[in-house]
């Protein structure tokens, strides 16, 4: 990792001389890089803020594509026993594959129906921010011959919800969180436990699925609210070929929209949790290439190395994460990230999983140690007064880092029972900046 001092001193360098993903030459008086009164209206640079200020957003998690850590009622109906989790689906493919496809659908209208309404959006609106990231599977549009999913349903209640958020003044990311054969072996991906994506067969899925999606959302209709499509959602680029998933997913995915369709839409790329930099040669600028942001994840909840630290370690670490996409050569937002300094929320690491916090987690052979207990942590009458300062403080320095670049959209905005994990919780809670521009602890990452 590179030393704080050294980051500080990069940064400082950069303030008068910073690498932007400035316009390159003009392609016509329509491109997205050059604002005419044709094209101003649907225009985004994320560097200059065309909504007069940083991105500031929030993940609509667990409701197109099930986590069963943000709805546990949706998986609790499985349980056979009160000793373990045998028999509960571990993902939204496994849910689907026992109830079989008519239970399934009827169930998942339901969900999709209630978990997010109208109402939602508009409390998000009124609580400052500005965009909501909608996460949708693959297998909403398009599905292998063998997959369980409910199909052809989710689309619907997608447009629904670009439409409210048109409707209140927020603008979307549209993010295609799992591809066939999953790009990351997460759960949240749709199918836990493979990391399949590469696979010729499933990635002409799901090369049709965003060339869907990129000439759909690039439509002049949709532009005014979405302002992205995430190409795809943390591929796990140590455990794939990222060349590959560059050659055959990322680069045709780009030049369809650009030269097949030309359209004007932004399109996002996640970093596949590689370092810094790691994609400043890819679909830049410099050749010739346009409108691609970076989305950076950060959580420091899943190692339990990064669970012991104490709050100073943490904001040190967030504010890091701020100076460090400072020079990087793309558009940046952090596109997730939490409050939580736990991993103690039931299922966050995946059903039958445990948590690292309380030594609990055991995974493919590997265990873990007691760090601290889980007892009651959704309960914030239970929370110590420092436990409650440090979360604050632990956001505050979070938002503060990731508005060096281009903004944050936090994970997510609502769940069942987790405390930690659920924005509107922390904001009833006073743990969440009200206005987004509160700071009951400026300055944090001056000082780091």
């Amino acid at each position: 990792m590179v030393k704080l001092n050294t980051l500080l001193l990069a940064a400082t360098t950069l303030c008068s001389t910073l690498v932007n993903s400035q316009p390159v030459p003009p392609k016509s008086k329509t491109s997205l890089q050059f604002v005419t009164p044709q094209n101003e209206k649907r225009y985004y640079d994320y560097d200059h803020g065309s909504i007069g200020a940083p991105i500031r957003g929030v993940n609509i998690g667990g409701w197109l594509v099930l986590e069963p850590y943000i709805t546990p009622s949706l998986f609790e109906t499985f349980r056979t026993n009160q000793y373990n989790d045998d028999g509960i689906p571990v993902d939204e493919y496994h849910y689907c594959q026992q109830l079989g496809y008519d239970e399934a659908q009827t169930r998942l209208q339901k969900h999709w129906s209630t978990f997010y309404t109208e109402s939602d959006f508009s409390d998000i609106a009124q609580k400052g921010f500005n965009l909501v990231r909608i996460p949708i599977g693959y297998w909403a549009f398009d599905t292998l011959s063998d997959d369980p999913y409910v199909t052809g349903q989710q689309e619907a209640y997608l447009d629904q919800a670009i439409q409210w958020a048109s409707k209140y003044g927020l603008k979307v990311w549209v993010d295609l969180h799992g591809a066939a054969g999953s790009q990351n072996g997460f759960d949240n991906s749709g199918l836990r436990d493979q990391v399949d994506m590469l696979n010729d067969d499933n990635l002409q899925v799901t090369l049709k699925v965003i060339k869907y999606l990129l000439k759909k959302y690039s439509q002049d209709e949709f532009l005014e609210t979405v302002i992205g499509v995430e190409l795809i959602n943390e591929p796990l680029g140590p455990s794939m070929d990222v060349n590959k998933l560059k050659s055959d997913y990322l680069k045709p995915a780009y030049d369809y929209l650009r030269n097949e369709i030309q359209g004007n839409q932004d399109i996002i790329i996640h970093d596949a949790f590689e370092p810094f930099n790691f994609w400043d040669d890819f679909l830049n600028v410099q050749d010739g290439d346009y409108g691609v942001l970076l989305d950076h994840h950060h959580y420091q909840v899943f190692s339990s190395g990064e669970l012991e630290m104490n709050i100073e370690q943490r904001i040190q670490t967030a504010c890091s994460w701020g100076y460090g996409a400072l020079g990087e050569a793309h558009w940046t937002v952090t596109g997730e990230f939490s409050g939580a300094m736990t991993d103690c929320a039931k299922w966050l690491n995946g059903v039958g999983i445990g948590a690292r916090y309380d030594g609990s987690f055991q995974k493919a052979g590997v265990g873990s140690y007691y760090i601290g207990s889980c007892a009651n942590n959704e309960d914030i009458t239970t929370w110590s007064q420092d436990r409650k300062v440090n979360t604050r403080k632990y956001l505050e320095a979070q938002l503060d880092a990731f508005e060096m670049r281009g903004g944050w959209i936090i994970w997510c905005y609502k769940a069942e029972t987790s405390l930690e994990w659920s924005v509107s919780n922390l904001i009833d809670n006073g743990l969440f900046p009200q206005p987004l521009t509160d700071r009951q602890y400026p300055g944090q990452c001056a000082s780091n």
